[in-house]
């Protein structure tokens, strides 16, 4: 009996069902690879490892669930009722986790979300290719790489109002006038973002943290060095610091 268990794990039918989950498993490593290599190139925390890891190992969760006649060497104890919507939804949810643990938040600045997002996608990838929507899984393979590639030169070439974060630090002792430096910075083309400003105070120094957008596609002045020059000049200003507001 033992003996014939065993055998059943090398029978023809079963050799054939691991060599289609094999393929299945290299096309899904190739495709996360492929979409993996925008973000290892471009310096990111995760790169094409944990893309392909991730596209591969949602490929073999959902292919294992199309095959329940034969878990265990086809024996009767696989006859067991199998869901693969629920599979599916349990490798989303674990791959979330994953995805939240690149998203990073410093200050105004939220990044890591273009990544997490792709590894969202390479974990749809993995699953189609686990039920055997192969052309899809390559579409959305490409797409995702051409849309992280191609993208941001998109977006740059697109009209949009660009967001400052600042945080001014004004000389001890110095009240600082809200219409005022909402005046000045208006001459230049932006404006306070309402609801942005947050004032803190300590040792009679006050501190001012707002975001600063403007108010055409091409503000003057429109670099960070030229912005932060403006900035420095306005009565009162005894530190600095500004960045993008993005996400």
């Amino acid at each position: 009996m033992n003996s014939t268990y065993l055998a059943s794990f090398w029978s023809q039918s079963m050799m054939e069902v691991n060599l289609l989950i094999f393929m299945n498993l290299a096309g899904a490593l190739a495709l996360g690879l492929l979409v993996g290599y925008e973000r290892s190139y471009h310096g990111r925390a995760a790169g094409m490892r944990t893309y392909g890891i991730v596209c591969m190992a949602s490929a073999a969760l959902t292919v294992f669930a199309g095959y329940p006649g034969f878990w265990w060497g086809g024996s009767v104890h696989s006859a067991i009722p199998v869901d693969p919507s629920r599979v599916i939804q349990g490798i989303v949810t674990g791959v979330g986790f994953l995805g939240a643990g690149v998203i990073m938040k410093e200050g105004l600045n939220i990044s890591g979300l273009t990544t997490a997002a792709s590894i969202w996608a390479s974990c749809a990838i993995g699953v189609l290719v686990g039920i055997g929507f192969f052309a899809a899984a390559i579409l959305l393979s490409l797409l995702s790489a051409s849309l992280m590639m191609w993208g941001p030169k998109l977006e740059a070439r697109l009209p949009s109002r660009r967001a400052m974060g600042v945080v001014l630090g004004f000389a001890p002792g110095f009240e600082p006038s809200e219409s005022a430096l909402k005046e000045t910075i208006h001459k230049w083309g932006y404006m306070v973002a309402e609801g942005s400003l947050n004032i803190s105070a300590h040792s009679h120094m006050v501190s001012w943290n707002f975001v600063m957008v403007a108010l055409k596609s091409r503000p003057e002045p429109n670099s960070l060095f030229e912005l932060s020059r403006q900035l420095r000049q306005v009565q009162g200003v005894d530190s600095l610091q500004i960045s993008h507001a993005r996400n």
